[in-house]
């Protein structure tokens, strides 16, 4: 079945509203995905029976997936355009979570989740790819700018949802609505997305080729520099996410419903920053929007660490550090649109496979987070300030690496 035509082939700048809402949504696929079932673990784990912790094994298989889809899937991508492969990965996600919804083993729980997830990884891939095909510079920042406003909903939602459901009935109930989810999606792709990838522009790669496309990739140091900065952003956030619960209900003291508002509310900070983001990026080189943003996050930082030093955070004042995390949060959406998008501005030919790699980097490094933050005391108030300020400096030092390689970015990534 033949699912692209010429009248198709078009361009993103071109469609409506709808069109790049569902974009977005396919976008979130995967952290929607990720986050949904999380309120399940407790459930998962005793009618799969295997006790406490088997659920993280069952988000060790999602996560392994999702790393190994989108390095396999992006060359696929550059092959057969974007729409054949995301509706072939949609269909994937899709009876896998059928299977998912109605399995009793635990085991073939981890393999379906896995299975799940190399279908899933599509939905990270092919919008990348195809907000590279229709724009670069700061049109491109604009537009992926655009997809972040839906981007950040979806983990700010996901665990609502799955709590929502399981109120409804049990954790199966959630692997439903991720098969709806995967056909709504299935038929929006195939009935309203457009291909953005025209067939003179396509190319195939045997095996061997691929892998020497992904070794060219991580040979450039520019490309490399630039998903760095990325990485490093959203490593930045991700201390913050993974030690957010242990700051906010065991050291500050908040209410289940009193984090849960502020959790949402750092949220809606970074849906904010990256819209204001986009404006920018119209109006200034977006290199520099880029490198304030992070000067922001710096800042905010230093100064989330200088007070939680100074003891002027704690239980009985928690406002001024929940501030500057919110300031930070906001910052952090100067950086992922525009640095993502600087790492494609030269890889218009082989999107597909560059934007997998930059995501499969993105999560390697980003997942590293957590790790580094088991290591930090979980008693003091300052250890998320701590790993934040981490993060982000590495950012600078990789964005200070790729200004070397490229010091004319300031004058040619205008447009």
């Amino acid at each position: 079945m033949s699912v692209t035509s010429l009248s198709e082939e078009t361009s993103l700048s071109g469609m409506n509203a709808l069109t790049r809402v569902l974009i977005g949504v396919i976008f979130i696929l995967g952290p929607v995905s990720t986050d949904m079932y999380l309120p399940a673990f407790p459930a998962l784990e005793h009618e799969l029976g295997h006790g406490p912790g088997s659920a993280q094994l069952t988000l060790t298989a999602w996560l392994a997936g999702l790393a190994i889809g989108q390095f396999t899937l992006g060359p696929l991508c550059d092959r057969y355009g974007r729409k054949l492969p995301l509706l072939c990965g949609l269909v994937v996600y899709a009876l896998a979570s059928v299977g998912l919804a109605l399995t009793t083993s635990f085991h073939m729980f981890c393999a379906l989740r896995f299975i799940a997830a190399l279908g899933g990884a599509i939905s990270s891939v092919a919008p990348r790819a195809m907000v590279r095909d229709v724009a670069t510079g700061a049109a491109g920042v604009k537009l992926m700018s655009q997809l972040m406003l839906i981007f950040g909903l979806g983990p700010l939602l996901a665990p609502s949802i799955g709590s929502f459901l399981l109120d409804l009935g049990n954790w199966r109930l959630i692997f439903w609505a991720n098969v709806v989810f995967g056909v709504v999606m299935f038929l929006g792709t195939l009935f309203l997305l457009p291909e953005t990838l025209p067939r003179e522009r396509r190319f195939a790669l045997p095996v061997s080729g691929m892998a020497a496309r992904y070794r060219d990739l991580l040979r450039e140091p520019l490309f490399c520099s630039a998903v760095m900065v990325v990485s490093f952003g959203t490593f930045t956030m991700f201390a913050y996410l993974s030690n957010a619960p242990a700051l906010f209900e065991n050291i500050l003291h908040f209410s289940p419903h009193l984090f849960a508002i502020f959790f949402g509310l750092n949220g809606v900070g970074f849906i904010l920053g990256s819209q204001v983001n986009a404006r920018l990026a119209t109006r200034f080189l977006f290199t520099r929007v880029m490198e304030i943003g992070m000067l922001a996050v710096l800042v905010f930082c230093v100064l989330a660490v200088a007070v939680c030093l100074s003891g002027l955070a704690g239980p009985k004042d928690p406002w001024i550090l929940c501030a500057l995390i919110w300031c930070t949060t906001f910052s952090l959406g100067f950086i992922g649109p525009n640095a993502g998008i600087l790492a494609l501005t030269h890889h218009g030919h082989q999107a597909g496979a560059a934007s997998a790699l930059m995501g499969t980097m993105n999560w390697t490094i980003a997942g590293l987070a957590g790790v580094m933050m088991s290591f930090l005391p979980t008693h003091w108030v300052g250890s998320t300030s701590i790993g934040m300020l981490v993060g982000i400096s590495c950012c600078w030092l990789c964005d200070l690496w790729r200004r070397r390689l490229d010091p004319e970015s300031y004058l040619s990534v205008r447009h």
